[in-house]
């Protein structure tokens, strides 16, 4: 990400630390989106703002969410490939790491074609939370779902090729919305709730691995990367998971780069070739098909 102007970064820092809470829908040219109707008046009111801290490296870390939204990422006009990956950061349920896996994923994927929306969803394990993992978490994954599927033609995108991406505990978010899924609700009043929450794909960076996985023959396909040093529940847990969907013959692509431990996104320093996975992710959609001009 390019740099911000010094006042920016100023105000921020007060902004935390007096304890001021950050407007959740404030990213810039990138306007928030409510995912669910009855929390739209809320972001115009101390409701709706997110508190969020910025670490000593300049890390803009969120660590309470009261109406969860997604940020529109979209590519400029002509270069849309109709693809679209909903982006879940991680945080271990406690907080969301929003650039180095949100904002600036959906930035270099936006300016490859495909569309993306960063995901805010409540923290099922921040302090005094009465949030849960399955119940709230997911539930916001899968609105976020429907309502890109529901405006798919507004925002130029093809409703039959919607992923989900997640990062750390935001992986386990996505990997849940690959095996917990409905067709929608046909009798639905609200036009969202009548579209399926099952992702056409799903892409799990360093993800914890759902206790209860769930897999079948219909699971999305899957592009699954994490580092050698990361902890045993991941360094093998993910290879393990990749044999689980090869077994059933669910097309899936593994990627386990040496000397790299958690937690990389997309950062400057990154090394090679950690870096280079979202061009190794793109690269996975094209040769599934995912990727062509509308």
């Amino acid at each position: 990400m390019g740099a911000r102007p010094l006042a920016m970064l100023v105000s921020a820092v007060i902004a935390v630390a007096v304890g001021v809470p950050l407007a959740a829908q404030s990213t810039g040219a990138h306007k928030a989106v409510p995912l669910w109707a009855k929390d739209a008046a809320k972001l115009q009111t101390s409701e709706g703002l997110s508190t969020m801290r910025v670490t000593p490296e300049g890390d803009h870390v969120i660590m309470r969410v009261e109406v969860p939204s997604i940020t529109p990422y979209l590519p400029e006009a002509g270069t849309a490939t109709g693809a679209a990956v909903i982006i879940a950061p991680g945080g271990g349920h406690a907080e969301l790491w929003i650039d180095h896996e949100g904002y600036r994923v959906a930035e270099w994927l936006s300016s490859h074609g495909v569309a993306a929306f960063v995901l805010q969803y409540r923290l099922a394990r921040a302090k005094g939370s009465t949030y849960t993992v399955e119940g709230t978490e997911l539930g916001d994954m899968q609105r976020a779902i429907r309502v890109v599927r529901q405006r798919s033609g507004e925002w130029n995108i093809d409703p039959e090729r919607v992923g989900v991406m997640g990062f750390s505990a935001g992986g386990e978010l996505a990997a849940l919305a690959s095996t917990r899924y409905d067709t929608g609700q046909a009798d639905a009043s609200d036009a969202v709730a009548g579209m399926s929450s099952k992702p056409n794909f799903q892409a799990l960076l360093y993800p914890a691995i759902p206790q209860e996985t769930r897999l079948t023959a219909d699971t999305p396909r899957a592009f699954l990367a994490c580092g050698a040093l990361d902890r045993v529940s991941i360094s093998q847990g993910l290879p393990e998971f990749y044999l689980a969907l090869a077994k059933l013959h669910v097309s899936a692509e593994l990627h386990v780069f040496a000397g790299v431990g958690h937690g990389f996104g997309i950062r400057s320093s990154n090394p090679m070739p950690v870096a280079q996975w979202p061009e190794l992710f793109l690269q996975w959609m094209e040769g599934q098909g995912l990727l062509h001009h509308k």
